[in-house]
């Protein structure tokens, strides 16, 4: 099992045996400070805190899946339900100067999406890389919106202690223990939502069909309607379906991690350009693993260099923070391939499938410096740029016929 699923599972069962033992009872009484001439059905009670903790874990969910959309729909609602009186003191995100702009913009990206078909790849691959770095933003800046979502939860519990008293842990502080649990959950399961859902940003703009693009966006709508909709239907129900989403995205978020980090490199160096100011230098060179290798997924980010011994090694970081390992590559000759968009680290003589390491953009144009740094056999166009040599050389009739 993996490891983020043996953390959620058990803090998913946890909060969900939380808000059973938090449902109000079925006939709740009046009670005795209330006045005998005030009817029952005027009475404003606060919601039960497992329903406030319920409503707290889908519109988490919410606006992990997409910020934008999430963090503004969330405030609109939290502003038109407000009392007039009451507007000022709503947090940041409620306001009307953050969610009329934040839902303008999903507008604008929902009309670019539908349009796409119509829109030459050209055009459209431009904004995806723009919408991509927005959702990036977009996300650090919504992390701000679930610390009042918790807040409320822990004032909830603080105040009535209904949660932890069903669970048998009344002895222990809603504040300190539950309050710290409650959050610790709270940023983890917002963190590997949104990178599962950032991926279908990724995936858009290494996409090559328009159609796809907007599949994807309408998978990822489809899965934030789902959330929204149980919520509405039932509080408790909705917070049973949007752990499920959580757990669903803990067990993915190793790839999706991987995938986030192999977007933004290419992204980045492909729309700044930066392979004509970029110069080789050192000893080792970032690259991505081209295939699964002793254990080691597909994508993993690390550094590609020469050790004492003179063997090809690919030296990484676990979720780029941990401890340094090393990964020694398999003994042979090795070349680098020349593709269209990035050179390649590959077995020298393959045609086909191999590809031991992708290198990123910024070194396309200096193949030769990073074949000599690294002590590699030679250059070899792969791709399209082997296919357009191909035919430069078919057309000037030097083409030579294979044995």
């Amino acid at each position: 099992m993996k490891p983020w699923v043996r953390f959620f599972l058990p803090v998913w069962f946890l909060l969900t045996a939380a808000f059973a033992g938090s449902m109000p009872s079925p006939a709740p009484g009046i009670p005795a400070a209330i006045p005998a001439t005030v009817p029952a059905a005027t009475v404003m009670r606060p919601p039960p805190p497992g329903v406030t903790a319920a409503e707290a874990v889908s519109q988490l969910t919410g606006i992990a899946i997409s910020p934008l959309l999430g963090g503004g729909a969330v405030g609109a609602w939290r502003y038109y339900h407000a009392a007039p009186t009451a507007r000022s003191g709503l947090p940041w995100f409620a306001q009307p100067w953050f969610w009329m702009p934040a839902l303008a913009l999903v507008a604008l990206c929902f009309a670019k999406d539908l349009l796409g078909p119509m829109i030459p790849k050209v055009l459209k691959k431009p904004i995806d890389v723009v919408e991509l770095f927005e959702n990036k933003l977009s996300g650090l800046v919504a992390t701000g919106a679930i610390i009042p979502l918790l807040a409320a939860v822990v004032q909830a519990f603080d105040s009535e202690g209904t949660a932890p008293a069903a669970l048998g842990l009344a002895a222990i502080s809603p504040s300190a223990a539950g309050g710290g649990m409650l959050a610790v959950f709270g940023v983890i399961a917002y963190a590997a939502v949104w990178v599962v859902a950032h991926t279908t940003q990724v995936l858009i703009l290494l996409s090559p069909f328009n159609t796809l693009d907007l599949a994807l966006k309408a998978l990822r709508t489809a899965v934030l309607a789902s959330v929204v909709a149980t919520a509405f239907a039932n509080p408790y129900a909705g917070a049973a379906w949007a752990g499920l989403v959580i757990l669903t995205a803990a067990f993915f978020s190793g790839w999706a991690f991987r995938l986030l980090v192999f977007g933004h490199v290419f992204a980045w160096d492909l729309v700044s350009l930066r392979h004509g100011r970029f110069v080789p230098a050192g000893a080792d060179y970032p690259a991505f693993l081209a295939r699964k290798c002793a254990g080691l997924a597909r994508r993993s980010f690390g550094r590609v260099s020469r050790d004492l011994t003179g063997r090809l090694v690919f030296r990484y970081r676990p979720w780029l923070v941990l401890p340094e390992k090393s990964l020694p590559l398999p003994v042979g000759r090795y070349e680098v391939g020349q593709g269209l968009l990035y050179p390649s680290l590959r077995v020298a003589g393959l045609l086909d499938k191999g590809d031991w390491a992708w290198f990123p953009p910024r070194f396309r144009g200096h193949e030769a410096e990073l074949s000599r740094a690294l002590r590699l056999d030679a250059v070899r166009p792969v791709g399209l740029r082997a296919a357009w040599g191909w035919l430069r050389d078919a057309f000037r009739g030097t083409v030579m016929p294979s044995a």
